[in-house]
């Protein structure tokens, strides 16, 4: 009997013959229902309307509630498969009482997958728990015998070949054995047991809904972001830098440990309305203005800003990028200069005012009269405008470009991110898009759904212990840690966040180890590393802004935090427990100016602890607890510590130990913790 139990709210559930659940249901349709009730199945979005994600090659938990009437015994597996594959690989769950079951596959590529769940009523399994009972009781069990070699018959009427041949063997013992005791070690050994579960004729099977699963490259998922504006690479201000000028950047960027360098728009910036320094409005004929500004009578978003250089330098650059380990992701931002080739071309695509104008963009109190915006349920729009942009998107990845920023994606329609992410990741799987929404919650979270691979956060206006340790946590319950990837940017050229305005290095220290410990994806724009925090009075904004000048640097100054952030980053790719977000756990110290949390691996083979102080000014000393508990170790223990920024190492005692943090040598302590019994 297949009967299909968990079904999603959504259209997929509803079958035209079952009556309004207002209306009786007929004992024909009675009759069709499930009898095992499998629900509450993760990692499930929008009820398998919508992709979780997942990474490749590691492993995917599935937990689920299933149960029957009764009290036979059940066994469950999940079915999955890759998109493009015909054939379902199985992988059992396990019962962890209470109706709660878990299990765990791998996908091995980078596909959407899709998996679902079986269950039925282990009819063997439910006889052997029984006869085991039934015989410890001291209960007369002649008849159960009698029932225990049926069931092998009934196995080996319906099984073929090698299979039925056990089973008949098992028979033919059962029958030589005349006493009960050697039946009932034979009913119950794990070998028969073995060879009946083959031999399961699945009695109610149920199936679930087939429930999607986004799965990429690794890289979605642990990464080190680091962030230039191309025409800074000068050493004066008055040359605008090129593509040719970044390569010298690679080798220190790539030493600083990152894999991800991303630019701004590289496009052709418009003349009309064109901002000035510090976002004035009015430029001189030099500045050159800001490259969200896109697009003048020198091309749009598939084309290059002429002073940086032609298509065969970027190109070059990519491939010198790539000879460094790094990937280089570029800026999808969909606003238009007012110089524009689409408002002469495509002037549907826009919504115009009763006087023939068009209305700037605005975010109050933000003005920004240098774009314009796209309506893309304009008439003319639908369906151009929306192929136009995905094709903007499939020429950069012609070009080698596989990761894109995306600005402000939350003004933008869900339906058209959840098309043109899918319609582009079906052609190249290996695509990442990187969301830049600082927005209510609900709409971050849905990006992540509609399939965006990391996103912006949070995380650069959480300073306390209380909120970064509230953060922390959320991110690692469901249903953020199904669909959402955060990326914690310490800041960008339009944050210039108020804690690092009067910190000093040690609060860059700070924010670079809450950043690179907290979460597998980080980011930092360039000038982080030099502690550049001037900023416009009052404002979260960065003072002579590089968005509207040519901004050049010297990165070898006194002060700068390179060395730090080059450890960081080191310590990250040797310690698998920090590649991700997921399995942050607070720990206790007592001191509300020390965050001190862990993270280790499912195997408990990497386990590393972050003590960092939140106060950049002051000595700050704290008891804390080892998480002795987490190793199987007594409150007593000795255990073996290791500082990864240092290399020291030593032996704890106990679990509650002391820590003083002075942040004029360091602000943070990264320890690895081990038994000193592996």
């Amino acid at each position: 009997m297949n009967v299909t139990a968990d079904q999603p709210y959504g259209p997929d559930s509803l079958a035209t013959d079952v009556p309004h659940p207002s209306q009786p249901l007929p004992l024909t349709q009675a009759l069709q229902l499930p009898r095992i009730v499998i629900e509450d199945t993760q990692p499930v979005i929008e009820g398998g309307q919508l992709a979780a994600k997942a990474i490749i090659e590691q492993p995917v938990t599935v937990t689920s509630k299933v149960f029957a009437d009764g009290h036979d015994k059940m066994a469950v597996r999940i079915c999955y498969r890759a998109a493009d594959e015909q054939q379902w690989h199985k992988a059992p769950m396990r019962d962890l009482g209470n109706d709660s079951w878990i299990g765990e596959f791998t996908p091995t590529s980078v596909s959407r997958y899709v998996f679902r769940l079986e269950a039925w009523i282990d009819q063997f399994a439910s006889y052997r728990y029984e006869l085991e009972k039934k015989y410890a009781a001291g209960v007369d069990i002649g008849l159960e015998l009698e029932e225990g070699r049926l069931h092998l018959v009934h196995a080996s009427e319906r099984s073929q070949h090698e299979l039925r041949g056990q089973i008949d063997s098992v028979l033919q013992r059962l029958g030589q054995n005349t006493e009960h005791e050697p039946q009932v070690a034979l009913l119950l050994s794990s070998e028969t047991a073995t060879i009946m579960s083959h031999a399961d004729n699945h009695a109610f099977l149920s199936r679930s809904f087939e429930y999607p699963l986004d799965v990429e490259r690794e890289r979605a998922q642990f990464a080190s972001w680091y962030e230039l504006f191309p025409r800074s690479i000068t050493d004066d201000k008055s040359r605008h830098g090129t593509f040719n000028d970044v390569h010298s950047r690679l080798p220190m960027i790539r030493d600083m440990g990152f894999d991800v360098l991303y630019f701004p728009p590289i496009h052709p910036i418009g003349r009309a309305h064109r901002k000035g320094p510090n976002n004035s409005l009015t430029a001189g004929p030099d500045d050159p203005g800001s490259p969200y500004a896109i697009g003048s009578a020198e091309g749009g978003h598939d084309a290059i800003h002429p002073q940086l250089g032609t298509r065969e330098d970027f190109r070059n650059l990519v491939a010198a990028a790539a000879e460094h380990g790094l990937e280089i992701a570029l800026d999808f931002a969909i606003q238009c200069s007012q110089d524009h080739l689409w408002l002469k071309e495509h002037p549907g695509w826009f919504s115009w005012r009763p006087d023939g104008t068009i209305r700037y963009a605005e975010n109050p109190p933000k003005k920004y009269q240098d774009i314009v915006n796209v309506d893309f349920y304009a008439p003319d729009a639908i369906p151009s405008l929306w192929l136009e942009l995905r094709d903007v998107v499939l020429g950069w990845v012609e070009e080698g470009v596989k990761i894109f920023r995306v600005d402000n994606p939350h003004t933008k329609p869900l339906p058209f991110w959840q098309w043109m992410i899918a319609d582009v990741r079906a052609q190249h799987p290996d695509v990442m898009f990187l969301a830049e929404a600082f927005t209510k919650p609900a709409m971050m979270a849905r990006l992540g759904k509609v399939g965006y691979s990391q996103s912006y956060t949070y995380f650069t206006w959480r300073n306390t212990k209380a909120e970064l340790a509230e953060y922390f946590t959320q991110l690692n319950q469901t249903p953020w840690r199904d669909c959402y990837r955060p990326n914690f940017f310490v800041n960008t050229p339009d944050i210039n966040p108020h804690f690092l305005h009067d910190s000093g290095r040690a609060g860059f220290l700070i924010r670079a180890a809450l950043a690179t410990m907290g979460s597998g994806l980080w980011g930092m724009y360039s000038g982080f590393e030099l502690c550049e925090s001037a900023p416009v009075p009052g404002k979260e904004e960065y003072l002579d802004s590089e968005k509207y000048e040519i901004r050049p640097r010297d990165f070898t100054q006194p002060g700068n935090i390179i060395a730090e952030i080059a450890q960081l980053n080191r310590i990250r790719r040797q310690n698998p427990a920090l590649q991700t977000h997921l399995g942050l756990r607070i720990y206790n110290a007592w001191n509300d100016n020390i965050l001190y949390f862990g993270k280790r691996t499912a195997d408990g083979s990497n386990f590393v602890l972050v003590a960092v102080s939140l106060d950049p000014h002051n000595v700050q000393e704290a008891s804390f607890e080892l998480p002795l508990w987490e190793m199987g170790l007594p409150d007593d223990a000795a255990t073996l510590g290791e500082d990864l920024m240092t290399g020291h190492s030593w032996t704890w005692y106990g679990k509650t130990q002391f820590m003083r943090i002075d942040p004029s040598y360091q602000p943070f302590g990264i320890w690895r913790i081990r038994t000193t019994n592996p």
